[in-house]
């Protein structure tokens, strides 16, 4: 890692979240370390005034001949999904992989990596709000849309904003090992690595017509999660035959009724573990309908992609604990 030049890109209208983490992470000296680290600089991806969110505007002090020799390459966001890249900066972007630069992306970002080409074939994550996007205008990419991060090798793809830090601290335990990628995350005041994965953060699909049968059912059921249901029962809850009931489930929500009440079951749990006062597994398990801690311990892990205790020691609140 001597001597390793890592390249911010900066573009008019820049997420300026995504790229003071690659700041925060790459251009601090590190003397305390004792090792050679990496060598920062940020270029502009477009000539003319550099704006950011906020109403800042940047000096950038080198262009995109700086790609040339960069070992790595981190695109912070994408001013908009839907917007094409210049096709210099895409040029550019293209052959520092093809010399063997390493290619990060942060959030949208990663639209300009899958618009220069260098995705195809790949497993790559996205803010989960862009993952449909991203798959649908690049199917030749594997999108993992519930990934805080997706490491492919020499491309390396993050999901939202703050999952750009887990992307980068990981980025330094590839390179210099566990132990100076904690000593970076104690001084940024964040855990080294984060269990689970973006469907924590998720919001729980629910029908755009709130007056109507469906939207109704679904309230009774998230208030009546630990009943028994059934499809035949729910049919008949809302007057509709059991195929006509799965049909507007899919719908609505892009699922069968029986996922959603497992999905609107998680995310009761996550609440009860999110809460203060010591509730027991068990309580919780019984309170969001599941029956056992086993069948709760399944479920959980297999949609928040975490454990019900790991959640608990990350957003439970204990004692002086609060939050915004």
């Amino acid at each position: 890692m001597h001597d390793h030049l890592v390249v911010a890109l900066a573009y008019d209208r820049l997420c300026t979240f995504e790229f003071g983490c690659v700041t925060e992470l790459f251009a601090l000296e590190r003397p305390e370390l004792g090792i050679d680290w990496y060598r920062f600089a940020v270029c502009a991806a477009e000539p003319g005034p550099i704006r950011a969110a906020g109403g800042i505007t940047l000096a950038v002090p080198y262009t995109l001949k700086l790609l040339d020799r960069a070992d790595t390459v981190v695109v912070p966001g994408w001013r908009d999904a839907a917007e094409v890249p210049p096709e210099p900066l895409l040029k550019k972007i293209r052959a520092a992989y093809e010399r063997g630069a390493r290619l990060c992306s942060i959030c949208s970002g990663v639209f300009v990596l899958a618009a220069a080409g260098v995705l195809d074939g790949k497993s790559v994550t996205t803010h989960w709000r862009y993952a449909d996007a991203l798959q649908q205008r690049y199917p030749k990419l594997r999108v993992q849309a519930d990934a805080l991060y997706v490491d492919e090798g020499r491309i390396i793809t993050s999901a939202g904003s703050a999952a750009g830090l887990d992307m980068l601290l990981h980025l330094v335990r590839r390179d210099h090992g566990s132990a100076v990628a904690n000593r970076v995350a104690q001084r940024l005041v964040v855990p080294p690595h984060r269990e689970g994965g973006q469907a924590q953060f998720v919001p729980r699909p629910m029908p755009k017509d709130e007056g109507g049968r469906l939207a109704k059912l679904m309230e009774w059921m998230r208030r009546h999660p630990a009943l028994p249901h059934s499809l035949q029962s729910l049919a008949e809850r809302a007057a509709m035959s059991p195929r006509t009931l799965q049909r507007q489930f899919h719908d609505a929500t892009g699922m069968a009724p029986y996922e959603w009440l497992v999905r609107e079951r998680v995310a009761i749990a996550r609440e009860l573990l999110e809460a203060p006062g010591p509730v027991s597994m068990a309580r919780v398990a019984a309170l969001a309908g599941f029956g056992s801690e086993e069948s709760l311990r399944r479920h959980f892990r297999r949609i928040a992609l975490t454990s019900p205790g790991a959640y608990r020691r990350e957003f439970g609140m204990r004692e002086g604990r609060q939050t915004e």
